[in-house]
């Protein structure tokens, strides 16, 4: 006769399948963002196309999304630059206090957004510690929303490029100056193809949050309309005159704005990645 094995075969245990975590991810984002901002397009759809044109086109309204875009994309690129560098020194060198200096780049994740705009209009002041060596204004000017703009969209850019270049084999810049590249050609054509990816996430991430930033630059840019008033303020200022509708109608450029760079900028990242794979191939 033959024997039967008192041992059940068990089946293998696997973590939630493809189906469970989608339906999941769906819900959640659907919960989280998908839900607040259909309420806000909801809004939007009470006003006519004339009166929401009216609006969204009025000259105080036009003078701040020019500061505001202005502002962001200038200290965004800003932060790009000195961003990268501060990156590579943090990955390339050891130095006496390279541990502080890490941990200095993420206290503006940490600062609560008012602290820092109160620290920066006192520091720019005419007064201040900085700003009395100037023969111009800083604080209370568009000078003063860029540095608050670049002041907490730094850590975006150094925390997204220092993955990067930390997985960056040093093989492949010994193996370019045995070939006889000079260290520029080897920066040029060797790392920094590998970190535009990381450098345009970052450059993204800081964009996108300084279009938002609200609690820094209220103290810092004395908030005169035509002249230092940016989007969030205006939406605020509209809401505390109970005017919801122009409030949201406001809000909704800014959405569609923004929706869109971030969707021009993942295009632009995935066309770099494929043609980065077909590089490989080829």
């Amino acid at each position: 006769m033959q024997k039967t094995s008192v041992f059940k075969k068990q089946k293998p245990f696997r973590l939630p399948g493809f189906s469970f975590t989608l339906g999941f991810s769906i819900f959640y984002i659907s919960l989280l963002i998908l839900l607040p901002l259909s309420m806000l397009l909801l809004n939007v759809t009470q006003l006519s196309l004339s009166e929401f044109w009216q609006i969204i086109s009025d000259p105080r309204a036009i003078s701040s999304y020019k500061l505001t875009i202005g502002s962001a994309l200038i200290a965004a690129l800003i932060n790009v630059i000195f961003g990268t560098l501060i990156a590579w020194v943090l990955v390339r060198y050891d130095f006496p206090g390279k541990s502080i200096m890490d941990g200095i780049v993420d206290l503006p994740f940490a600062l609560p957004t008012a602290v820092a705009g109160i620290t920066l209009s006192s520091i720019y002041a005419q007064n201040g510690w900085i700003g009395q060596f100037f023969d111009f204004k800083i604080a209370f000017t568009p000078i003063g929303i860029m540095i608050a703009l670049t002041f907490i969209g730094l850590p975006f850019v150094v925390r997204t490029l220092q993955p990067v270049l930390e997985s960056f084999k040093k093989e492949e810049e010994e193996a370019s100056a045995s070939l006889g590249a000079t260290r520029f050609q080897t920066i040029y054509r060797v790392i920094l193809p590998t970190c535009i990816p990381a450098i345009l996430t970052g450059f993204t991430l800081a964009f996108a949050r300084a279009l938002g930033e609200y609690g820094s630059v209220v103290f810092i840019a004395g908030n005169m309309p035509f002249k230092t008033e940016i989007t969030p303020l205006l939406i605020m200022t509209k809401l505390e005159q109970y005017d919801y509708i122009g409030a949201t109608a406001i809000a909704f450029v800014m959405l569609v704005f923004s929706f869109v760079f971030l969707f021009s900028m993942n295009c632009i990242q995935w066309l770099l990645q494929r043609k980065k794979l077909q590089g490989g191939r080829a």
